[in-house]
């Protein structure tokens, strides 16, 4: 595994690369961590040069400039100058949750450096009947944090999602699974500060994806949750099926060798199902 640092307008990018091959950028999303995927990037490594970073303002991907709101955009801008430094091919993109949401505004905005996109578990709620209540929980979360601080506000937004908020590790934890789970409760405050209102209002461009080599994704145990729901909003959005890969929101991490074989089955167009 190879690390650096990749110096972008008002912050510092840490990155690590793994392997050989067409390149694979990996981005998670919420207060998650990129080791969350070290498994699957290892067991794709064989295949695939791997990139995984922490998104600016995460984990080890400091600020450098007094910041305000982040929106998808710049998240994207990130993405796109960590493909430029890998090369100038175009590259398979993994991305779930508001790292899907990237995915989408990167291959809508810069379809030329987007090989094929699996977008797994989006949540662009703005898509979604009862969208109002999302815009609510929201709101109250970053009420809450703005008076209570990151746990209560993590808290609110659990209630409503079905996603537990990250703590502190529990003793007797392999080193690296201490350190991520450290970083993860940190990265609560900069979610809720720089991301929430505008990722949560988010809406994915139609007219430039429609037919753009995107794969809607899906976690078969995830069928029935509001992550599930966006997902297939956003596949009918954009005129196609969504595709049912392994485990849940994080079945990357649960079963990494099984999603490692159904992720490469999408990035693949010949063997990728479509509408």
């Amino acid at each position: 595994m190879d690390t650096g640092m990749l110096d972008v307008p008002g912050a510092r990018l840490h990155y690590e690369v793994r392997g050989s091959g067409p390149v694979l950028l990996v981005m998670l999303g919420g207060s998650t961590d990129p080791a969350m995927a070290t498994p699957l990037a290892e067991l794709l490594s064989g295949r695939y040069t791997v990139i995984t970073y922490d998104r600016r303002g995460y984990s080890r991907s400091p600020l450098t400039a007094a910041s305000g709101e982040h929106p998808v955009a710049l998240h994207a801008d990130d993405a796109l100058r960590l493909l430029d430094a890998a090369g100038p091919e175009p590259a398979h993109v993994f991305a779930t949750h508001a790292g899907a949401l990237i995915g989408l505004d990167l291959l809508a905005r810069h379809p030329g450096r987007v090989r094929r996109l699996v977008a797994h578990e989006p949540p662009a709620f703005e898509l979604l009947p009862d969208a109002g209540r999302w815009r609510r929980m929201a709101d109250e979360a970053l009420a809450l944090f703005a008076r209570e601080g990151t746990g209560a506000a993590m808290r609110r937004m659990g209630e409503e999602t079905g996603l537990a908020a990250p703590g502190p590790p529990a003793p007797g934890l392999p080193a690296w699974i201490h350190d991520m789970l450290t970083r993860m409760a940190a990265n609560a405050d900069p979610n809720l500060r720089y991301e929430l209102r505008a990722f949560s209002r988010y809406v994915p461009d139609a007219a430039a994806l429609r037919d753009a080599p995107v794969v809607m994704a899906y976690g078969a145990g995830d069928v029935g949750t509001v992550f599930h729901r966006a997902t297939l909003a956003v596949a009918g959005l954009l005129g196609r099926e969504a595709v049912e890969l392994p485990g849940d929101h994080v079945g990357y991490l649960r079963d990494p060798a099984a999603f490692a074989e159904a992720l490469h089955t999408a990035l693949t167009p010949s063997q990728s199902r479509r509408s």
